[in-house]
């Protein structure tokens, strides 16, 4: 166990993400000293300093990863590049936190872990929601038998449309998929104590060959079966989210959106009777980095595991392979 109290950080990337989600949460996080950043503009490693009081700032990832003060290093990049950089700070020692999804395939994920097992440091799967009370409450109640028996799960994430950006592009692991549907398998995954035993998806495609907009059908060993619709096809700044779980009692709703925090709200009714759950969520992303350093620090274990990612991995590798992606 670590005598210290703080892991230093470096933040490998200045992707929107990193702005305004993980470091001003990584500011609230208690066992987290925000070190380094790194990028390939003067002027946004620059802004990041000056904003965010980061004690150093390198233009070039491999920079950062050569610094010997950082413990952990955080990775926004886009998908296709995150095996690449991810194994680079692994087999610097360093512990490792990656966006979702932290591959393009499962193959990829199992080759990361390798290596993080080689080198003796943890390698983190970036689902900042999972680390909410709201998730865990929803966990809770569902594995209580409030419900009963789970038997069917829907979610739904849906944002705006875009006429130009990264997630429209194939080469950089671009689609619905993997930036919106890997919270909905996730969710499921987290809620149904079962293997998947079969995937049916359709997608509408765009001309670069990426997935606007996706739906699936899952079902389970034990039974249980679950949906999702994710897309990119409202307006200008909308957003939908939706949570449905029909249990043998009863079922819970929620339209709480994926990864907010504050006071939260579902319902759970049963015999006709609602009751409403409100659940005090602080930052998801403070929660996260929260979790990585006390796991460096020898104090927790990870709340995202190998085992979850990769389950979740094989997962995405079938839908996508249902649509043609």
């Amino acid at each position: 166990m670590s005598t210290n109290t703080k892991v230093k950080w470096g933040v490998l990337g200045t992707a929107n993400i990193a702005d305004y989600g993980m470091i001003p949460g990584a500011l609230l996080a208690e066992s987290c000293e925000l070190h380094a950043i790194a990028g390939r503009s003067q002027e946004k490693v620059d802004r990041y300093v000056n904003k965010f009081g980061f004690n150093k700032g390198y233009i070039g990832y491999d920079k950062l990863i050569e610094d010997d003060e950082i413990q952990a290093v955080y990775v926004p990049l886009p998908n296709d590049i995150h095996k690449e950089w991810v194994i680079k700070a692994l087999r610097a020692g360093k512990h490792v936190l990656c966006e979702k999804p932290l591959a393009l395939n499962k193959t990829e994920a199992e080759e990361m872990y390798k290596v993080a097992k080689e080198n003796n440091v943890i390698l983190m799967e970036a689902y900042a929601y999972l680390h909410s009370p709201y998730v865990k409450s929803l966990q809770d109640d569902v594995n209580s038998g409030i419900i009963g028996e789970p038997l069917f799960i829907e979610t739904a994430f849906y944002t705006q449309g875009y006429d130009e950006d990264f997630r429209l592009h194939k080469e950089l692991g671009g689609g619905m998929v993997y930036d919106l549907g890997c919270y909905c398998t996730t969710m499921i995954l987290s809620l149904i104590n079962s293997d998947v035993s079969m995937v049916k998806a359709v997608a509408e495609m765009t001309d670069e060959d990426v997935d606007a907009s996706t739906a699936a059908i899952l079902k389970f060993k034990n039974g249980a079966r679950a949906a999702f619709n994710c897309g990119m096809v409202l307006g200008n700044n909308a957003r939908y989210d939706r949570l449905y779980i029909k249990g043998t009692k009863g079922y819970i709703e929620s339209f709480v959106e994926y990864n907010q925090s504050g006071k939260l709200k579902y319902e759970i009714t049963v015999d006709g009777t609602k009751t409403v759950r409100e659940v005090d969520a602080p930052n998801n992303y403070s929660l996260e980095v929260e979790n990585l350093s006390k796991c460096i620090l020898g104090l927790s274990t990870p709340l995202v595991t190998p085992e979850f990612s990769l389950k979740n991995s094989a997962l995405l590798d079938a839908i996508l392979e249902e649509i043609g992606y």
